[in-house]
């Protein structure tokens, strides 16, 4: 009973962060206003009410209601063709798929309020908007129970550093349009089923884990880099069943290693079958438009430019990213394998930690590559390295590495309090700036920047939050301040 209590506790706790979510659920900004919102958004619309992959009709009531009246987005949707002759089309489908039911809940809202049925109207916009949201959300408890199955502690803390100190609270939030919070639940769900089912291998756990794999590319192309990790580990535990004579059942375990690789293979060749077969009616092609590919250089120009550049550098306006590295690597070599002095059975850091860290490390070092080979790596006029809001369960792992376990001293405690304080006021900073144009924001200009968080921003904060919440439509389009 007594070893049940800091489970019970740590139930109440998650519990209080949905309740906290849920009433925080009238900051979710509901409207559309990038192109990357309006690709992701037609894809639902064209689906349900169009039946078809022509993109005219959405990107023109988008232009003529607001959003794309600017001659990039004319130039590109409503006069630009792809190479199948059709209105181009950059998103995948992923986040579509993930918004359908609350895309239904909205089409059922707007028929009982008597709204539009068009699936244009508010109801609509607004509840692809929530679910954004919720899907950030569950990205956070995702992250936090995979940092709890590795570590050994409770994640939760951790994990919820990682929500407001990083760009994922502003893709929750400001621009949930963007597919990044999906995002981080894609990727969050997909570590979280290789983790549970890495020990045994079997044939459900494959099946689930090529399921989960084939929604990663589905929901952004660059997330698919996420699957060497576990391909690795995969590799490692055939080579040692390959290096056994047999195993307990007698067969030969070569015919369970190939068994398994062949059926994770084809459950997510076929799980992604339908963005494939939306590439060919879209593309003409079972893959995307040839634009896209012309905008990579596979040697990664940018590598370190996306770590470090002012222009969107992930370390400079996601400190806490850095840190979070940090514990990572801390963790792979080994040293950071620490918990309580008696921890309860269950509670002890997961036996191949350091492997698990070295793997979440490469994976996090091929999205810096994979960043790094576009051509648009300086993501301009986003907040953020937005390109990296699918590293939220890896931040939340390393963050928690470092965090000092009950008994430390107080005084690192309260360095690392107040660190993680500075920190996540930096984002929050960050985000005000953004949103208010304060701030330039193809670039950082750090003295800037920094006076304005730390000494002028506080005093502005209950201003901005009664504005935001009263009059949110005035904060759009505001010019450089």
């Amino acid at each position: 009973m007594i070893r049940l209590l800091p489970r019970l506790h740590s139930i109440g706790t998650t519990w209080l962060v949905v309740l906290a979510f849920l009433i925080s659920l009238p900051a979710v900004t509901t409207r559309i206003n990038a192109s990357d919102e309006i690709q992701f958004f037609a894809w639902l619309h064209s689906w349900t009410f169009d039946r078809d992959v022509d993109f005219e009709n959405e990107y023109r009531y988008f232009f003529e209601a607001g959003p794309g009246r600017n001659p990039g987005f004319v130039d590109t949707f409503l006069e630009g063709t792809n190479e199948a002759g059709r209105r181009p089309n950059f998103a995948p489908i992923g986040s579509a798929i993930l918004w359908l039911p609350f895309y239904a809940a909205g089409h059922l809202a707007a028929g009982l309020s008597g709204i539009a049925t068009d699936g244009f109207s508010h109801p609509y916009i607004a509840a692809t908007a929530y679910g954004s949201a919720v899907y950030g959300m569950l990205a956070v408890l995702l992250s936090a129970a995979i940092t709890h199955r590795l570590l050994g502690r409770s994640g939760l803390g951790a994990a919820l550093l990682v929500w407001i100190g990083t760009p994922l609270l502003f893709y929750m939030y400001v621009a949930p349009g963007f597919a990044h919070a999906c995002s981080a639940f894609a990727v969050a769900l997909f570590i979280w089923v290789w983790l549970h089912i890495r020990q045994r291998w079997s044939i459900a756990g494959v099946v689930a884990l090529g399921l989960s794999a084939a929604l990663l590319p589905m929901v952004r192309e660059q997330d698919a880099f996420f699957v060497v990790g576990p391909a690795l580990d995969f590799g490692r535990w055939a080579w040692r069943r390959l290096a056994s004579e047999r195993d307990g059942s007698g067969a030969r375990p070569g015919r369970r290693v190939l068994l398994l690789a062949i059926v994770g293979l084809v459950t997510c060749v076929a799980a992604y079958t339908p963005q494939l077969a939306s590439y060919l009616a879209l593309n003409g092609h079972p893959g995307p438009t040839e634009a896209v590919a012309r905008k990579m250089s596979w040697t990664s120009p940018h590598f370190f430019e996306v770590l470090l550049s002012l222009e969107h550098g992930l370390f400079l306006w996601t400190p806490l990213a850095l840190v979070a590295a940090g514990g990572l690597v801390w963790l792979c070599v080994g040293t950071g394998r620490r918990t309580q002095a008696t921890p309860p059975p269950g509670d002890r850091p997961h036996p191949d930690l350091a492997w698990i860290a070295g793997l979440m490390l490469l994976m996090g070092v091929l999205q810096v590559y994979v960043s790094g080979s576009v051509e648009s790596w300086t993501v301009a006029g986003a907040f953020g390295q937005r390109r990296f809001v699918a590293l939220t369960p890896l931040l939340t792992v390393g963050l928690a590495a470092l965090w000092p376990l009950p008994g430390a001293r107080v005084l690192h405690r309260g360095a690392a309090v107040t660190v993680a304080a500075v920190l996540v006021w930096w984002n929050l900073g960050l985000m005000a700036q953004f949103g208010l144009h304060l701030m330039d924001r193809q670039r950082l200009t750090l003295p800037d920047n920094a006076r304005m968080t730390f000494v002028e921003l506080p005093a502005m904060v209950p201003s901005i939050l009664v504005r935001y919440f009263t009059d949110r439509d005035s904060l759009y389009g505001l010019p450089r301040q």
